[in-house]
């Protein structure tokens, strides 16, 4: 890995390779002096790999020069470097892609600051992307691509978007990252450890590579939570998701078997609780009051469709809707139409009540009240208990602590429109105001 050879196609070359009949190679160092653990991984590497590693393993780095050693040996590839915001790309790897492929921009190619973008002599392409424009990403075809930090992102991005990316090309994927819970990332770690074809997995932690110092993971041990470190420098997938809000009560529900098959109760009405994305997704639950437990039966979540689109979800799931709930802004009047998108909805047939407008410490509050009386269907509802799993407060870089405030990301969505859910105040159920369901079939 730290001499590169590389085939050097310039007019003298070819010149020289008809009269000689031969190659000319020349060799290119590059500033890459991999650990013993980052050789092996190298040299381990199948078409899907996932790496777990410990803050500092050097993971972001050993992935990057795959990609080069990719893109430097062979001609007209595209591979792509995903972090999970354009900003962290940008941050985290432009600086470290720049740095390695210096040696190699002497050969000819062209680095595009604007587009994190790097095109080599030979045609291929190294470019830095970010998770949270991943719609941007349909259509392109890869050779290569690194996923970092994956268990934040969305899970669609690996499987509505990157999967598709890489089939017609046969390109190989690599994620990497630390635990963030029994989420996406653990489900492909999971898969991969089974002994499945054309993978490979590994995971680092520093209490086994020796790469921190005893001293510093001492000192990192005594000011961090154990849920921290056990998470951070121990990979454990198990360990609460630091700085979730709802976290160790999704985990309750589900010791409790709350989660699991949740039928439709064809004798209590369906409650939809949303928020509406603009330009952005739209989340939708489907809940029934049944008794004092809250049966959360199905979950829908999009993003780029009109308000048509979610009017069309909700006849082809065919509930007996008892009402909608939606976010106080849905009242904004919008500058194309000079409508509101509750008169749109309405226009539709969706008749909307809007949950009142509270701080958002107080709807969390709420929800933190209402979970232990939900109950949720699995399947139907992975992606948004996935996202509320995930829920969690923003973190302080600057002075390393969580602030009192959500973090918007792709888990935002579902959680926004689960409190608008349990702040909305919930109608008298009893059964004789009820509305009486009529079989249409049978009148004349």
């Amino acid at each position: 890995m730290e001499k590169l050879q590389q085939q050097i196609e310039s007019k003298q070359t070819q010149s020289k390779s008809k009269s000689s009949g031969k190659n000319k190679y020349i060799e290119v160092s590059i500033p890459y002096k991999p650990r013993p653990l980052q050789k092996e991984v190298h040299k381990n590497l199948k078409r899907f790999n996932v790496l777990v590693c410990h803050r500092r393993f050097g993971k972001s780095v050993l992935a990057i020069n795959e990609l080069i050693m990719t893109a430097a040996n062979t001609p007209k590839k595209k591979l792509a470097y995903i972090a999970p915001t354009y900003r962290q790309g940008k941050a985290i790897a432009w600086d470290y892609l720049k740095q390695y492929t210096k040696p190699l921009m002497t050969l000819g190619g062209h680095r595009n600051e604007t587009e994190l973008r790097i095109d080599l002599w030979n045609e291929s392409r190294i470019q830095i992307y970010g998770a949270d424009h991943a719609d941007s990403l349909r259509g392109l075809g890869f050779h290569g691509v690194v996923m970092d930090e994956y268990a934040i992102m969305a899970p669609r991005v690996w499987t509505e978007i990157i999967r598709p990316a890489i089939s017609d090309t046969n390109g190989y994927v690599i994620f990497i990252g630390t635990p963030m819970g029994h989420n996406q990332f653990w489900e492909v770690y999971d898969y991969a450890m089974r002994g499945q074809k054309d993978w490979f997995a590994k995971l680092y932690r520093s209490s086994e590579t020796n790469i921190i110092p005893n001293e510093e993971l001492k000192h990192a041990a005594s000011i961090m939570t154990d849920e921290q470190f056990n998470q951070e420098f121990e990979c454990s997938f198990t360990a609460a998701v630091s700085g979730a809000y709802y976290g160790k009560l999704i985990t309750k529900a589900d010791n409790e078997k709350r989660i699991g098959t949740v039928e439709c109760d064809d004798n209590a009405g369906v409650e939809t609780w949303w928020d509406l994305g603009i330009g952005d997704s739209t989340a939708i639950w489907f809940a029934q009051r049944v008794g004092s437990e809250i049966h959360i039966i199905d979950y829908y979540e999009n993003s780029g469709e009109s308000l048509a689109h979610y009017a069309d979800v909700l006849l082809e799931k065919d509930y007996a809707y008892e009402r909608h709930i939606a976010p106080h802004d849905i009242q904004a009047r919008e500058l194309g139409t000079g409508k509101s998108r509750l008169e749109v909805a309405n226009e539709l047939g969706i008749d909307f009540e809007v949950a009142p407008k509270l701080e958002v410490d107080h709807g969390i509050e709420c929800v933190r009240n209402t979970l232990p009386n939900c109950w949720f269907d699995r399947e139907k509802c992975k992606l948004g208990l996935d996202a509320l799993r995930q829920y969690r407060k923003q973190w302080d870089d600057k002075n390393q602590v969580f602030k009192n405030k959500p973090l918007h990301d792709w888990c935002s969505h579902a959680a926004d429109a689960f409190r608008y859910g349990c702040v909305a105040e919930p109608i008298d159920t009893t059964e004789w105001e009820r509305p009486i369901k009529v079989d249409t079939r049978y009148i004349v």
